[in-house]
C-alpha cells in the first residue's frame, strides 16, 4: 500500500460503526491509517470504534479513538484541540456522520427534521468551523464531505430530511471551496449511493422490509446497472483520492459512487 498520507493528520468523523463489517467512516479511517496517516477516528459511542482501531492494528497501522458529539460545538471544539495539542496541526477532515429517517413533509416529526438538519448538515458546518482556521495557519488542508445520492435524485423510498440535508451537504462543501481556495485547502464531497453497509443490515432492513435483509439487498441491486453492490471500501477509495496530493488541482465538485445509478433516468 502506498503511504499517500505519511506524515499527515487526519481527522474523520463517524468513524465507528453500528456493525461488524466496513461502513464508510470505518474503511475511511483504517484506509487513511493504511496510507500512512496518524487518525484520530471520533464516534459518540465509542464501542463502535474498536472495530475500527483493530483492523487498522491488523495492517501495522494506528487510530486514535475519541468520543466526540458532532452536534455538539463545545464537544468538536474540543475534539479538534485534542488533535491539536497531540499532533499539532490538521491535513484532512472526513466529515462522514450521517444518517436517515424515512417520511415526507406529512409523515415525518418536526423533532426529526431537526435532528435530521443537526446531524446531517450542522455537524459538517460545525466541523469545519473548528477545523478551517488551523488549516489557514498552515496554509493547507484538505476536506472531504460525505453526502448521499438522495441529495441528488429520488433512490426509492421518501426521505425528504435526509435528502434536503445532503443535497446541503454538497452545495456547502461547493461554496467553503471556493471561499477558501486562497488559503491553500480543498473541499470536496464524496456521493456514495446504494452500499451494502452494516447500517443497511442493522437499520435500513427494518425500516423498510421489516428486517428482511435479502429483500432489501436485492430492491436495492436492481437499481444498479452495474448489478452489484459496492461497500464503505469504495466510498473509502473515493475519499482518500480527493484528500490526497493527487488531487491537488480538485476542488468544489464530487466523485458519486453508485454504480451508475444516478446516470440512469428511470
Amino acid at each position: 500500500m502506498s503511504q499517500r498520507f505519511k506524515d499527515k493528520i487526519a481527522i474523520v468523523t463517524g468513524a465507528g460503526c453500528v456493525g461488524p463489517g466496513w461502513g464508510n467512516g470505518r474503511a475511511i479511517a483504517v484506509r487513511l491509517a493504511e496510507e500512512g496517516a496518524m487518525v484520530f477516528a471520533c464516534d459518540r459511542d465509542l464501542s463502535r470504534v474498536e472495530e475500527t482501531v483493530e483492523r487498522a492494528g491488523a495492517l501495522g497501522a494506528s487510530i486514535v479513538p475519541h468520543a466526540c458529539d458532532v452536534t455538539s460545538s463545545a464537544s468538536i471544539a474540543e475534539l479538534v484541540e485534542a488533535c491539536i495539542q497531540r499532533f499539532g496541526k490538521i491535513d484532512v477532515l472526513v466529515n462522514n456522520v450521517g444518517g436517515s429517517a424515512a417520511g415526507g413533509p406529512v409523515e415525518l416529526s418536526e423533532e426529526a427534521f431537526d435532528t435530521q438538519i443537526d446531524v446531517n448538515l450542522k455537524s459538517v458546518f460545525l466541523s469545519c468551523k473548528h477545523v478551517i482556521p488551523h488549516m489557514i495557519a498552515n496554509k493547507s488542508g484538505a476536506i472531504v464531505n460525505l453526502a448521499s445520492t438522495s441529495g441528488l435524485r429520488w433512490t426509492g423510498s421518501a426521505q425528504v430530511a435526509y435528502a434536503a440535508t445532503k443535497a446541503g451537504v454538497i452545495h456547502m462543501s461547493r461554496v467553503i471551496a471556493v471561499q477558501h481556495a486562497p488559503d491553500g485547502i480543498r473541499v470536496n464531497t464524496v456521493v456514495p449511493g446504494q452500499l451494502h453497509t452494516p447500517m443497511v443490515e442493522v437499520r435500513l432492513a427494518k425500516q423498510r422490509t421489516g428486517g428482511d435483509v435479502d429483500q432489501l439487498l436485492a430492491s436495492r441491486v436492481k437499481r444498479i446497472p452495474l448489478g452489484f453492490m459496492g461497500d464503505g471500501r469504495d466510498t473509502a477509495a473515493a475519499a482518500c483520492y480527493l484528500a490526497s496530493d493527487e488531487a491537488r488541482f480538485v476542488t468544489g465538485t464530487e466523485i458519486v459512487v453508485d454504480g451508475g445509478m444516478v446516470a440512469r433516468c428511470d
